[in-house]
C-alpha cells in the first residue's frame, strides 16, 4: 500500500508538471514535423535540384560567349611577320580572342528538353507533397495512439482504485469475522495485478509519446504533453459519404502520388521528342574577334639612317670568253618592336559563319537514347497503372476496415453494458455473502477488459475513418473548425 501511495503521489506531481507545459494538438504536431523532419528536407532538396536543372536548360538557349587570352615566351625557328624570313629567336607573344555560338535550329530538341525538365520539377514538388502527406498520416496515427494509451491508463487507474476500495471493505469484514481471510488475500493479489497493469499502461504512454516524437524529429528528452480532445468530439464524416468509388475518383486528382505519376509521364513524353530531335542536323551561328602582339614584329626606328653593313653577291654573268661578278652593298636601318596597341589594331580579325552539324555515325548512341526514352515512357505508364490499382485496393480495404471497426465498436458497446450490469449484480451479491471473491474478480476483470476493448475499437474506428477522409482529400482533423 505504501508503494501504491508513493506511485500515486509521483503521478500527481507529474500531472501538475505536465499541466504547466504547453500542450501539443495534432495541428501543432504536424506543423512541427513538416518543418523539422529530415525526409521532408531531403524531398525539398530534390525539388530544388530539379528546379536548377530546369533553369540550366533555359539558359542553354542563350548564346555561348567566351573570352580568352594567352601570354608567353616562345623560342625556336620563327618566321618574321614583316619579311617572312625564318630565323632562330626568342620572343614574347600575347593574343586575345572573343568567341560566340548561337543555336539557331535543332529540330526542337532543346525546347522539348526544357518542357521535360519543367514537368520533372513539378513531379518533384508532387513527390515532396506525398512525403508530407505520408508523414502527416503517420503523425496522426501516432497521436491517436498516445490518446488511446492515455485512455487505457485512466481505465487501468480506475480499475486499481476499485480493487483497492474492494480490498478495504473486505478487510473490514474479515476483521469483523464476517468473511474468511482468503477473501482478503485474493483481493490483495488482484490489487497487485491491477497495479502492475497500471504501471505497464504508463510505460505504454511513454512508448507512444516516443514514437510520436520520432516522427516529428523532436528530441526524445524534450518536455512534451499532448492535448487530449474527448474521442467522442472528434469529427467524423458519414460512412455513406465515403463510398469507395467516389473516394477513388477524388483521390486520382487529390493524391500527390497520382499527380507525380502524371507529371512524370508528361516529362518522359517530352524526353522522347527531345531524343528524336537530337538525331537531326543542328544549325548554329558562330563568330569570333581576335588580335595578337609579338616582339618579333619590328618597324624602323624614327629618325634612323641606313648604315652599310656589308656586301652581297647577286649573280655571275657568264658570256663567251668572259665572266663578270655583280655585287651589292647591304644597308640596314635600326628597328624597334611595333607598339602594343598598334599591333593589336593591325592584327584585329573578325569572323562570322554558319555551322551545320549532321550526326551520321556515332556508335548508335543517339538512336539508342531514343529507344530508351520510349521504354522509360512505357515503364512510367505501367507504374502509373500499378499505383492507381494499389490506391484503389487501399481505399476498398480502408472502407472495409472502417465498416469492420464500426461493427466491432458497436459490439463492444453492448459488451460493456452487459459486463457492467453483471459486475454491479456481482457486487451486490458479494456484499451479502452470496458470491465468492473469485467470481467477483472474474466479473470485475470482464468489465475492465470490455472497457479496454471498447476504447481500442473506438480509436481504431476513428483512425480508419480518418484514412478514408485522407484519401478523399479532406486532410486529417481531430477538432471541429
Amino acid at each position: 500500500m505504501k508503494k501504491l501511495l508513493l506511485l500515486s503521489f509521483s503521478l500527481a506531481i507529474l500531472n501538475l508538471t505536465s499541466h504547466a507545459q504547453e500542450k501539443w494538438d495534432l495541428r501543432k504536431c504536424v506543423e512541427y514535423a513538416l518543418a523539422n523532419n529530415i525526409s521532408i528536407k531531403q524531398a525539398d532538396i530534390q525539388a530544388r535540384l530539379s528546379r536548377l536543372t530546369l533553369n540550366q536548360s533555359k539558359l542553354a538557349q542563350l548564346p555561348n560567349l567566351q573570352v580568352s587570352t594567352t601570354a608567353g615566351v616562345s623560342s625556336g625557328n620563327t618566321q618574321n611577320p614583316g619579311s617572312y624570313s625564318l630565323s632562330t629567336t626568342t620572343y614574347f607573344l600575347n593574343n586575345y580572342q572573343l568567341q560566340t555560338n548561337v543555336n539557331v535550329f535543332n529540330f526542337l530538341s532543346l525546347r522539348k528538353t526544357i518542357e521535360a525538365n519543367r514537368y520533372s520539377w513539378q513531379a518533384a514538388l508532387a513527390s515532396s507533397d506525398k512525403t508530407k502527406n505520408d508523414l502527416s498520416l503517420n503523425v496522426a496515427n501516432a497521436y491517436l495512439q498516445v490518446l488511446l494509451t492515455r485512455e487505457q491508463s485512466e481505465a487501468a487507474h480506475l480499475q486499481l482504485h476499485l480493487s483497492q476500495n474492494q480490498l478495504e471493505i473486505t478487510r473490514k469484514q474479515v476483521n469483523a469475522g464476517a468473511l474468511p481471510e482468503l477473501n482478503a488475500a485474493e483481493l490483495e493479489a488482484q490489487v497487485a495485478q491491477d497495479s502492475s497493469t497500471y504501471v505497464g499502461s504508463l510505460g505504454n504512454i511513454q512508448q507512444a509519446v516516443l514514437t510520436l516524437k520520432a516522427y516529428m524529429d523532436l528530441d526524445a528528452a524534450a518536455p512534451f504533453e499532448v492535448y487530449a480532445p474527448p474521442v467522442d468530439d472528434i469529427p467524423i464524416e458519414k460512412l455513406a459519404d465515403l463510398e469507395p468509388e467516389s473516394v477513388y475518383a477524388l483521390a486520382l486528382y487529390n493524391q500527390p502520388l497520382q499527380r507525380m505519376d502524371s507529371l512524370t509521364i508528361e516529362a518522359n513524353r517530352r524526353i522522347v521528342r527531345a531524343t528524336r530531335g537530337a538525331m537531326y542536323p543542328t544549325f548554329s551561328l558562330t563568330g569570333s574577334l581576335g588580335a595578337n602582339f609579338t616582339t618579333i614584329n619590328k618597324e624602323a626606328r624614327n629618325g634612323a639612317l641606313p648604315v652599310k653593313t656589308g656586301t652581297d653577291t647577286l649573280y655571275t654573268l657568264r658570256s663567251v670568253g668572259s665572266n663578270q661578278l655583280f655585287v651589292q652593298d647591304v644597308y640596314s636601318v635600326a628597328s624597334q618592336t611595333k607598339p602594343y596597341f598598334s599591333q593589336l589594331n593591325q592584327t584585329f580579325q573578325q569572323f562570322v559563319g554558319l555551322n551545320i552539324s549532321v550526326p551520321i555515325l556515332n556508335g548508335g548512341q543517339l538512336r539508342t537514347n531514343y529507344y530508351k526514352s520510349r521504354l522509360n515512357l512505357r515503364n512510367q505508364e505501367l507504374q502509373r497503372d500499378q499505383d492507381n490499382l494499389t490506391l484503389k485496393q487501399n481505399i476498398y480495404q480502408a472502407y472495409t476496415a472502417a465498416i469492420t471497426a464500426l461493427q466491432k465498436f458497436e459490439a463492444n458497446k453492448i459488451s460493456v453494458t452487459a459486463t457492467q450490469k453483471s459486475f454491479e449484480y456481482a457486487q451486490k451479491r458479494y456484499a451479502i455473502g452470496m458470491l465468492n471473491t473469485i467470481d467477483l474478480l472474474t466479473n470485475q476483470n470482464n468489465f475492465f477488459n470490455a472497457r479496454i476493448n471498447l476504447l481500442s475499437s473506438q480509436y481504431d474506428y476513428v483512425f480508419k475513418m480518418k484514412v478514408l477522409e485522407f484519401y478523399k482529400g479532406l486532410g486529417i482533423k481531430l477538432t471541429k473548425e
